[in-house]
C-alpha cells in the first residue's frame, strides 16, 4: 500500500479509536520490538505488546467521538521513512462523560516502509498546541 493511502486509511481509523475502538489503528501500527506510543495518558512505551496494550487502555476512554479536522503543518518523507506533525482536532466523550467535549491534540507520527507496506512506527500525541509559560515544563 502506498504511504498516501496508509495516512488516509489511519485518518478514518482514528474516527472508530474515537467511538472507543482501537483495533482499526492497531492494524496501522508496526507490531515490531521498536514500535513506540507516547500518549496523553501515560508514560512512552515501547514495544508491540505495551503498545497494543496501550492503545486498548487509551480507546476504553474514548466514546461517540470522532476527529473533525486534522491541519498537517509539515511532512518529511524518504524512501523508507515518513515523519509528519499535526494538529488533530477530536469530539468526544472522554473518560466517561456524558457530555462531548472538543479539544487538540499535537501530533507526531513517523511511518516505516516494512517490506511492501508502511506502518506506524511511533506517535506521539499529547494537548500542547498553544504557547505555555516558562514554568509549565516543571508542572506548575
Amino acid at each position: 500500500m502506498q504511504l498516501d493511502e496508509v495516512i488516509d486509511q489511519f485518518h478514518q481509523a482514528l474516527n472508530q479509536f474515537a467511538k472507543g475502538n482501537p483495533e482499526p489503528v492497531k492494524a496501522i501500527f508496526s507490531h515490531s520490538r521498536d514500535v513506540s506510543l507516547a500518549n496523553p495518558w501515560g508514560p512512552p512505551v515501547v514495544g508491540w505488546e505495551r503498545v497494543s496494550g496501550a492503545l486498548d487502555s487509551a480507546a476504553a476512554r474514548f466514546k461517540s467521538g470522532r476527529v473533525t479536522a486534522l491541519d498537517a503543518l509539515t511532512k518529511h518523507v524518504t524512501t523508507d521513512l515518513a515523519c509528519f506533525l499535526d494538529i488533530e482536532h477530536w469530539q468526544a466523550k472522554v473518560g466517561g462523560a456524558d457530555k462531548i467535549s472538543a479539544f487538540e491534540l499535537r501530533v507526531t507520527s513517523i511511518y516505516r516502509l516494512e517490506g511492501d507496506d508502511w506502518a506506524l512506527v511511533h506517535r506521539h500525541a499529547d494537548p500542547i498546541t498553544t504557547p505555555q509559560p516558562p514554568d509549565a515544563v516543571l508542572g506548575k
